[in-house]
Formats: C-alpha cells, sequence, structure tokens
C-alpha cells in the first residue's frame, strides 16, 4: 500500500503520542462541552442585558408618565462604584404599595432553637402539598412592597433581583426578596451595631462555600432599618433573630435553608446577573 503524504501542518498520525489521541466519541464530547459553556456565556450576557434594559426602560417611563425632574431620575438610578467596587442597585418603581397580608407562623421543622417558620405550603411546587391561601406569595410586581414580617422571608418582589454578597447600606427589600426565593440567606443587622460585630459578619459571609460552579455563595448582608434585634437571618419562609455574630446559630441556618432543594421554592435560581454590585473583596 502506498503511503500518503500528511496534508501540510498536520502530523503524522504515528507522530501522535497514543495518550493524546482522541476518539471520535470523545472529540465530539468537548465539542459538546464548548457549546453548552458557549450557550450559558451568551445567556448570562443576555440576562445581564435584559436586566440593564428593563430597568433603564422603567426609569425613563417613570420619567416621562410621572414627570420626574432630572435630580429625582437620577436618585433612582443605581450609585457609582466608589472605591471598594460596591454600586448600590436602583430602588423600585414609586407607587401604590402592594400589602402583603400577615405571614403566617407554623411548626419550626429546622430543628433550630429559635427559628421561626412561616406557611409556604405549595413551594418548592415538587412537594406537591398544594397552595394555601395563608402561604407567601410570589408574584412579580413593579412597585413597592410592604411586607407582614420584618425583615422580609418572603412574598411578592421586583422582577430583578439583587446580586448576591456584601452592601453597606440598606438594599431594596423587594430585591433581595427575590434572592430568597431563589435560595439565598439575607443577613441583616442594624446600622448602629459597632464596627468590629460588622466585620465579624462580614468574616463570617466570606467564609461561606460557593455554591456550585455558581461563582455565589447565595449570601446578602446588609444593613436594615428598624429591626427588633440586632442581627437578624433569613432566608424564603424562616428568620432567626440573634444578638451576637458569635451565635452558632448562624451557621446551622446557613447550612440548613441556603441553597436547598427542600426549602428554596426557586432551587437552582440565580444570585448573579441581577442588578447592585456589592463590595469587592
Amino acid at each position: 500500500m502506498t503511503n500518503r503524504p500528511s496534508p501540510p501542518g498536520r502530523r503524522p498520525r504515528a507522530a501522535i503520542p497514543a495518550e493524546r489521541r482522541l476518539t471520535k466519541a470523545q472529540r465530539h464530547e468537548a465539542r459538546h462541552v464548548e457549546r453548552r459553556q458557549a450557550r450559558a456565556a451568551e445567556h448570562a450576557r443576555r440576562r445581564r442585558r435584559r436586566a440593564q434594559l428593563w430597568v433603564a426602560g422603567g426609569l425613563g417611563a417613570l420619567g416621562v408618565a410621572g414627570g420626574l425632574s432630572a435630580s429625582l431620575l437620577a436618585e433612582t438610578a443605581p450609585s457609582r462604584a466608589g472605591a471598594s467596587g460596591e454600586v448600590m442597585p436602583p430602588p423600585v418603581a414609586a407607587g401604590v404599595p402592594d400589602v402583603q397580608p400577615a405571614a403566617l407562623v407554623v411548626a419550626n421543622p429546622s430543628g433550630i432553637p429559635g427559628v421561626v417558620a412561616y406557611d409556604t405550603t405549595g413551594w418548592p411546587a415538587e412537594r406537591h402539598d398544594g397552595p394555601a391561601s395563608r402561604a407567601l406569595p410570589h408574584a412579580h410586581v413593579p412597585g413597592p412592597v410592604a411586607y407582614s414580617v420584618t425583615p422580609p422571608v418572603g412574598g411578592d418582589h421586583n422582577a430583578i433581583w439583587l446580586d448576591c454578597g456584601v452592601y453597606d447600606r440598606p438594599v431594596p427589600a423587594e430585591r433581595a426578596v427575590h434572592d430568597l426565593e431563589h435560595g439565598a440567606v439575607w443577613i441583616t443587622y442594624r446600622s448602629s451595631l459597632p464596627a468590629r460585630e460588622v466585620a465579624a459578619l462580614r468574616a463570617f459571609e466570606a467564609h461561606q462555600s460557593l455554591v456550585g460552579a455558581t461563582g455565589s455563595r447565595y449570601v446578602d448582608l446588609s444593613p436594615y432599618p428598624g429591626l427588633s434585634s440586632p442581627i437578624v437571618i433569613s432566608s424564603w419562609g424562616f428568620q432567626l433573630r440573634v444578638t451576637s455574630p458569635s451565635d452558632p446559630r448562624l451557621q446551622r441556618f446557613v447550612d440548613t435553608f441556603r441553597s436547598s432543594p427542600t426549602f428554596s421554592p426557586e432551587y437552582g435560581g440565580e444570585c448573579s446577573g441581577g442588578v447592585g454590585t456589592p463590595i469587592a473583596r
């Protein structure tokens, strides 16, 4: 048999080490992985772009329909990044508050002392226990929401969520609640909390592991006005009040409720790609 010369630029097959040769199936799988990664990156880019357009469009509509001044529009736009890289998320559109019904307290299934549980019947849907008239609602609303629990543990919320992380000022509750729906936990504290304890809470957040390959810890940390306890940690339908960042129940709460297939209504939902930029480390 006459040996064919190899095309220019291609190494003869015999010169390629056996361990570096890929089977047809392996090449197909590699191409499939590359395409899947490219699609995921494109979807993330589109989601970010949709969020930006949604916010920009909403602000423009407010300016036209409400006759808002340029200075007031500037107040509703996200603040610029400071030295920490933080960009505060914009508030939701002004309007008549969506008043939430009183949340129904139920038995605490977590085994963590002090946790207050609220009715989440029907969520996640995989539990197949049907809806209930007192369960926390899940509707997307454009304007402000008056929650029956402070800070909120669920309920109607804004369609654009908050990028999870640490913020040094209060964030819109309507966006943070969307994070809770996706499986995040939200640690809130009084603005009067001593600086050393705020630093301890930030260290606690930084200590949490990343969730899967998301690059997010699924933890929000921010001050919150009007708290009845120095520190409150919340997830969708559950809340715990503590007086110290060293309380071991904080970690138990995170381990139980964060990104939980059992307790997160939209398990696997994103905690990035929304609005706001948390403090950079």
